[in-house]
């Protein structure tokens, strides 16, 4: 049996005699399955919570209609969330999220998160809604999110989702599983997103379709940076993402020493550097010191996989008082609304608005192109979420970049890619010189506001009181 980080050794839990050595994911569904599986069995699982949000709820109702089901089976297993295109953009969404909130309402289902209040996935785990060891499917593709405290998290489409919620169970087929080690330490200005994003740089967008990936040599990270890792599975083509040795996890849930892995990798994290997805690909990722230079318009910092507040302390302590390029509009949209106010409460968030941030409302934002700041044909944006694909984020003819909040606090700072470090190893004197030589370099594109210049004398008050939350330990 793999152990977890830190020399914890788990009770061995009783295996049925004949049985070969499982992973993670083929351990967790004979659990719930009742049977011994392997990889490319079928298996028919009950699912321990159903997740709808709004983008696919229309569906999920319809469904349901179609199987001649007027109940959910369990209201209190059935977690419902409107946050893709929230607030609504339209009065056609309005009038969805009206028959979604009806909906919920004559189900009787309590666990409703409206407009405001975050994305799915970030209050599935950090209200406690994932339990280790079971299964949970949801309507969302990054339902993989769910294995960073250890659940088997699937995304499917509205007809299977409608079954699940109808009768509480679905069919899977097992996946083989992918086994990704983590070996060494993170440098400064560098983290988790750099890390996983090498992983898909080594993998492809379809080296693990339908597998599941398994982490070694995380489980003792913050439940965020397990986010961040077990969400971005899917753009592996993963049916599944799953961290090993989670604080989360029971005694039985861990791999068996000799479990068969259709692939191994290991990241060396001590050699690791900033890391960027160049367009249109996922996997088209490269050292940030291939991209230095190359100019932004727009920089989104939020969505499930970079949202949280480190990922905002993070981008206060690249940008220390100071105002954003001119030509640059930052975006925050906080992951969910404890996110916002832990971010409110110490200063970050306010660090961050200081600096010429725009703050939406908690929730999907900007991540999908429907709401809160889309983009126009020919922009170019540094984003901190997962996809790139041309038009993920508004027009077809935008082009979007893919690194750490880090990097994209440079971004916003210069107006062009470059490496973080230098930044944030650099003293004040330094770090002027450093943004002005590269805005200088930057070439002319873009709308200077009014509002995002060099106004020293109101900048220096309003960042006075608010130094405390540059000086506060970042979290990687």
């Amino acid at each position: 049996m793999t152990r977890p980080p830190g020399g914890f050794a788990p009770r061995e839990p009783p295996t049925l005699a004949g049985t070969s050595p499982k992973t993670l994911a083929e351990r967790i569904l004979s659990r719930q399955s009742g049977r011994d599986v392997r990889a490319g069995d079928l298996v028919i699982v009950p699912v321990s919570r159903v997740m709808v949000h709004d983008s696919v709820a229309d569906a999920v109702m319809a469904g349901m209609r179609d199987l001649g089901r007027d109940r959910v089976w369990d209201p209190s297993k059935v977690g419902v969330f409107i946050d893709h295109a929230a607030p609504a953009p339209t009065p056609v969404v309005a009038d969805s999220h009206r028959a979604v909130r009806e909906w919920v309402r004559t189900q009787g289902i309590a666990t409703f998160y409206d407009a405001g209040e975050g994305v799915c996935h970030q209050i599935m785990v950090e209200e406690g809604y994932c339990e280790p060891g079971t299964v949970i499917v949801g309507t969302d593709s990054h339902s993989n999110t769910y294995g960073a405290v250890g659940a088997f998290g699937a995304g499917m489409g509205g007809t299977d989702i409608a079954v699940a919620v109808a009768l509480g169970r679905t069919w899977l087929r097992v996946p083989e599983s992918l086994k990704v080690t983590f070996a060494g330490r993170l440098r400064e200005g560098i983290t988790w997103k750099d890390a996983i994003m090498r992983v898909v740089r080594e993998i492809g967008t379809d080296g693990a379709r339908y597998a599941c990936v398994e982490f070694h040599g995380a489980g003792a990270l913050p439940q965020g940076d397990r986010i961040t890792l077990a969400g971005m599975t899917t753009e592996m083509g993963a049916k599944a993402g799953l961290v090993v040795g989670t604080p989360e996890a029971p005694d039985w849930l861990f791999p068996d020493a000799g479990a068969s892995y259709a692939r191994e990798v290991t990241i060396d994290l001590q050699t690791l550097e900033p890391q960027i997805a160049v367009p249109p690909r996922v996997d088209q990722v490269v050292d940030v010191s291939a991209a230095v230079g190359q100019p932004v318009d727009i920089v989104f910092l939020g969505s499930c996989t970079n949202g949280r507040l480190v990922d905002m302390r993070q981008a206060a302590s690249v940008l220390r008082g100071r105002r954003i390029d001119p030509r640059v509009r930052l975006e925050v949209v906080p992951a969910s609304r404890r996110q916002l106010e832990l971010a409110m409460a110490d200063g970050t968030l306010a660090a961050l608005s200081a600096a010429g941030a725009v703050i939406g409302s908690s929730g999907c934002g900007p991540c999908l192109g429907r709401t809160g700041g889309v983009l126009a044909g020919e922009e170019i944006c540094l984003s901190t979420a997962n996809r790139n694909y041309r038009g993920r984020m508004g027009s077809p003819d935008a082009s979007i970049y893919l690194a750490s909040p880090y990097v994209a606090a440079v971004a916003a700072l210069t107006g062009v890619i470059d490496d973080p470090r230098a930044y944030l190893e650099a003293s004040d004197a330094e770090l002027d010189a450093l943004v002005e030589r590269r805005r200088a370099e930057r070439p002319d594109r873009g709308a200077a506001s009014s509002r995002s210049g060099d106004r020293s004398a109101e900048l220096a008050l309003a960042a006075a009181p608010l130094r405390f939350a540059y000086q506060a330990e970042v979290d990687d």
